[in-house]
């Protein structure tokens, strides 16, 4: 028995052996023949292997403003990396890794900001752990060309750069609320709040794609296979900003929040005949090119509601007027009031002395509580009222274009609610609910609806996908009624009993408006703030009063005030600056004989002139210029021949041999118009007015070259005297 089976025995194992040899070699005819592994091609397995694929990004689309001012875009910069692996050398005579590595350090670390331990310590470590490449952590990326340029200047091997985009805001704190933030999500910028949050899709386009089949070096091959998908790249986007406007306000917010050191203020400028936003700011802001610690997210202009005080009377009038109770002769008894069934005495801002008996004229002009109480509960009724307010959209969003807009708070069921409102007490409106009820009063009784998205444009084409237009969204008072209202208010300025007047005169236009102090409630006490800072000062106003061309509202919260200064003080610096400014910036015809008369006169023909010759002659006109380098022939101007302008104006003139100036007490926007003028790549920190520059005075000077620049705000800054400023 057992002699049987050790005989059959072999005969088994052989059968086994020659069923499995079987099924393998099957398996690889099957292999050979079909190409593939469990569904998986080979062929397409080892290409992959040896196959490089890239996302190409697509360009994310410019911000610009409304003259084509690049206000955030896509800006490169440089990652550096270090190749430690000395098998990548291939010629010991030109090495292409790091050899050096204490030299390569200490060469490194000033530059970097780094230690020139840890930089060592990086490399050595890619050595020992045979990496092929390491990085310096979060100091070696985001370089600028000038920092990539002086490392490639040391001419040290192994080291080498990534481009990489990142959001750039150019004007750096400029409209930050407005334009919004972007991140990095999987390495594409994503935007998260503002213009880059709504738009965002339209911004980002669709990435491309590259791949190409290399070596173990990572090297491409003779014949690499090469694929490129091409990237779509972004819209871009053109917002009614202005930016020579908005500089204005944020030269004014910033000299403001310096020496008044205000918890909140806000501020827009809007086209009273469009609807377009031609300025928006608040404070705190922040960077975007650099956030550091951000005291505000917030747009406040739009998502902050408010009390807004005496400038909601301007409606009230309005609505009295429309409704034809408005008698500006009538007289009344003003000091307290109270009303039919409510239980709140409300009384007048000089501590309810009032003024004795006065006209109802008289009670606007200085802002009487117990005027507008009684135009809005006994002369208009507060059933009809209401309905003013809600034909005004006070009930209501204004549906700008910009995320995060809330909806102030209309109160309205009690009589004393009913009254307070008159006066703007109780019920809570955004700044923008209230430009844009100015619009009717500003545009002949037709209400607007406001807008800051004017185009958007295809990036490459530069064809106009889509645009906006002003929108006409209600008429609630007639034309007549907007030209009455616009008259008294007038007189809040002119009279010598308005809380406006010399306070928010302008040297060469009218301004119809009305001032406003505002209660706000502490976030500690739950009560409303008391103390002589405890208010929100305001301010809207329109000019030229007889036919606004500007609306513009500001508003600052909690000031620092001097014991001889009103709230006005920070309110009225802030809108007499832009305003005014505004106004002539945009050819406005000025409606009041002005009190210094300003020459107009025309850029002279350059073309072939001598330095000294046209410089001669732009001094004879009146003109200062700027002359850019010590050449004998003017190479250009920054404005046309024939262009009209007055001798207060920037004229720069650069030569045939470009140097630098000396910038030092250059204004803001005189550093933009320059970098604009040549093409430089300039950067700042701070605000105001320069005092350092980079490249020294007299040095050469080439057209796109690189400038920083420190600007910092003056010490002090006088301010309007105020008279009659409400209490």
């Amino acid at each position: 028995m057992k002699s049987k089976t050790t005989k059959l025995m072999p005969t088994v194992w052989m059968i086994i052996f020659s069923l499995l040899f079987l099924i393998i070699a099957g398996r690889f005819l099957y292999i050979e023949i079909a190409g593939e592994v469990s569904g998986v091609s080979i062929q397409e397995l080892a290409d992959e292997k040896r196959t490089n694929q890239y996302s190409i990004p697509a360009t994310r689309g410019t911000i610009y403003d409304r003259n084509g001012m690049a206000l955030a875009q896509e800006h490169v910069v440089y990652r550096l990396y270090a190749i430690v692996d000395e098998s990548y050398t291939t010629n010991p005579a030109t090495p292409k890794h790091v050899k050096d590595i204490d030299k390569t350090a200490e060469k490194l670390a000033s530059i970097l900001d780094m230690d020139k331990q840890d930089i060592k310590d990086r490399l050595n470590s890619g050595v020992e752990n045979d990496k092929f490449q390491v990085e310096f952590g979060q100091q070696s990326r985001e370089l600028n060309q000038e920092q990539k340029e002086e490392i490639e200047a040391l001419k040290l091997p192994g080291l080498n750069f990534i481009e990489e985009p990142i959001r750039y805001y150019p004007n750096g704190v400029f409209a930050s609320h407005t334009i919004g933030l972007t991140d990095k999500k999987e390495d594409q910028i994503v935007g998260i709040n503002g213009i880059e949050g709504l738009m965002n899709d339209r911004l980002t386009g669709k990435a491309g794609s590259i791949s190409y089949q290399r070596d173990n070096f990572n090297m491409k091959l003779l014949n690499p296979k090469e694929v490129i998908n091409q990237p779509e790249n972004g819209d871009d986007v053109y917002l009614t900003l202005d930016q020579k406007v908005q500089t204005l306000l944020e030269d004014a917010m910033s000299q403001v929040e310096e020496e008044y050191e205000p918890s909140r203020m806000t501020a827009v400028v809007m086209n009273a005949k469009t609807g377009e936003v031609m300025a928006m700011s608040n404070r705190p802001t922040y960077n975007p090119n650099d956030l550091g610690e951000v005291g505000n997210w917030y747009n406040d202009v739009i998502a902050t509601p408010i009390e807004p005080g005496s400038t909601m009377k301007v409606f009230t009038l309005a609505s009295a007027i429309e409704e034809g109770v408005w008698n500006p002769k009538e007289k009344y008894k003003s000091g307290t009031y109270k009303a039919e069934g409510s239980d709140k005495v409300i009384g007048d801002h000089n501590g309810d002395r009032g003024w004795g008996e006065i006209t109802y004229l008289e009670g606007i002009q200085r802002s009487s509580n117990v005027a507008a109480a009684k135009l809005a509960f006994e002369k208009i009724g507060p059933g009809k009222f209401l309905e003013d307010l809600q034909a005004f959209d006070f009930d209501k969003k204004t549906g700008i274009d910009l995320p995060g807009e809330a909806i102030g708070r209309l109160v309205y069921d009690y009589p004393s609610e009913q009254v307070s409102v008159s006066y703007g007490q109780g019920s809570t409106f955004t700044p923008i609910q209230l430009m844009k009820a100015a619009t009717a009063i500003a545009n002949d009784g037709k209400m607007l609806k406001p807008y800051i998205i004017d185009r958007t444009v295809d990036h490459d084409t530069k064809e106009v996908i889509s645009q906006n237009e002003p929108e006409v969204v209600g008429q609630p008072i007639s034309a007549d009624t907007a030209q009455q209202t616009l008259d008294v208010l007038e007189t809040v300025i002119t009279s010598e009993k308005g809380t406006g007047h010399n306070i928010y005169n302008l040297s060469d236009y009218t301004v119809a408006g009305k001032t406003g102090t505002a209660n706000f409630v502490d976030s500690e006490t739950g009560k409303y703030k008391t103390g002589r800072d405890g208010y929100i000062f305001s301010f809207l106003g329109m000019a030229p009063a007889d036919d606004p061309e500007l609306i513009m509202y500001v508003s600052v919260k909690e000031p620092k005030l001097k014991d001889t200064e009103s709230g006005s003080a920070p309110v009225s610096f802030v809108f007499k600056n832009v305003m005014e400014n505004s106004l002539k910036y945009l050819n406005i015809a000025p409606d009041k004989k002005a009190s210094e008369p300003v020459k107009v006169v025309e850029i002279p023909e350059w073309e072939g002139s001598s330095t000294e010759n046209y410089v001669s002659k732009l001094k004879e006109l009146g003109i200062d210029p700027i002359v850019i380098g010590d050449g004998d022939k003017v190479a250009k101007v920054n404005l046309e021949p024939g262009t009209k302008l007055t001798s207060r104006q920037t004229v720069f003139v650069a030569t045939d041999n470009l140097t630098m100036p000396d910038m030092t007490d250059w204004a803001f926007r005189e550093v933009l118009a320059f970098r604009d003028f040549l093409n430089l790549d300039v950067e700042w920190v701070g605000d105001g007015y320069v005092t350092k520059q980079s490249i020294e005075k007299g040095a050469a000077l080439n057209e796109g070259d690189y400038v920083m620049v420190e600007l910092e705000q003056p010490q002090g800054s006088s301010q309007p005297e105020e008279t009659n400023e409400e209490e």
